[in-house]
């Protein structure tokens, strides 16, 4: 595909003739990321793209990322003839990726796992805040489970048991730490799947359960819930369960939200830890 790139493309013959190429910028690792704005004929399209990666390659950049919003569709199938391949979508546009070298590509793969949490909220009496669900494996078996949700693109994991417990049950909490987390595979259309096992302490007691998600809401004993026999019964489920009983005797030390900032781009963040700071 590389060869025939570069026998179609227009090459100026002086180094300063012009030459119409797409608009695009360049990363820190010899990569460049395309964002088409405007539609185009597709035959327009493809030489653009033909001339441009000649280009690049005589520039001796390796990736190109090329960003098509939903509106461009049209120039979906050219690209794809092209050589590029999907890399990942969005509710509004779809990344594709082409390798201008003639190695083995070295682009970071699209994101492998879905990250969610499951909040362990007891009150002073010890009672924890279980949930029955309407929808999904545990519709119509009874079973009492800790509350749980995705998180949110952009959102901290202790955000969103957080706003998880409030949506479910109505009960507004703070974060005290993470208990433990799960990682399991092939769980959603082939990706991962990280949970994280969040201490919350309630702030509130009274229970407005989620009437479109949520079967059941109360407050029950930790023992009782740990001695379901569906918790029993599945190992990281009764895993869980123990951890938690272990931390209401405080016989075990989880990680609290300790606030920091990215090294490369000074962003806030947050890093899990059991260090104490004296």
């Amino acid at each position: 595909m590389a060869t025939d790139i570069e026998s179609s493309s227009k090459i100026p013959e002086n180094e300063g003739d012009h030459v119409d190429m797409l608009d695009a910028s360049f990363d820190g690792y010899g990569g460049v990321i395309v964002n088409v704005k405007e539609d185009m004929d597709e035959n327009v399209f493809i030489t653009l793209l033909r001339t441009s990666i000649f280009q690049w390659r005589q520039q001796g950049k390796t990736g190109v990322w090329l960003k098509l919003t939903i509106e461009l569709v049209n120039l979906v199938k050219p690209a794809v003839q092209e050589g590029f391949w999907y890399h990942h979508a969005e509710p509004t546009y779809l990344m594709l990726v082409y390798w201008i070298p003639e190695t083995k590509h070295t682009l970071p793969p699209n994101a492998s796992h879905r990250v969610g949490v499951a909040s362990f909220v007891v009150n002073d009496k010890g009672e924890l805040l279980v949930v029955q669900e309407k929808s999904g494996a545990f519709k119509g078996t009874g079973v009492w489970k800790l509350p749980t949700g995705t998180v949110e693109e952009g959102e901290d994991i202790f955000v969103a048991a957080i706003r998880e417990v409030k949506e479910e049950a109505g009960i507004d909490t703070e974060f005290v730490e993470v208990l433990a987390f799960r990682q399991s595979h092939k769980s959603f259309f082939s990706k991962s799947d990280l949970m994280f096992v969040c201490m919350l302490k309630p702030k509130s007691s009274v229970i407005e359960k989620q009437d479109s998600e949520i079967e059941a809401a109360q407050w029950m004993p930790v023992e009782e819930y740990a001695n379901q026999p569906f918790i029993k019964k599945h190992k990281s489920f009764d895993y869980i369960a123990k951890i938690c009983m272990a931390k209401k005797d405080n016989k075990c030390v989880g990680f609290s939200a300790l606030s920091t900032a990215t090294a490369t781009s000074a962003k806030k963040s947050y890093l899990y830890s059991s260090y104490q700071e004296e």
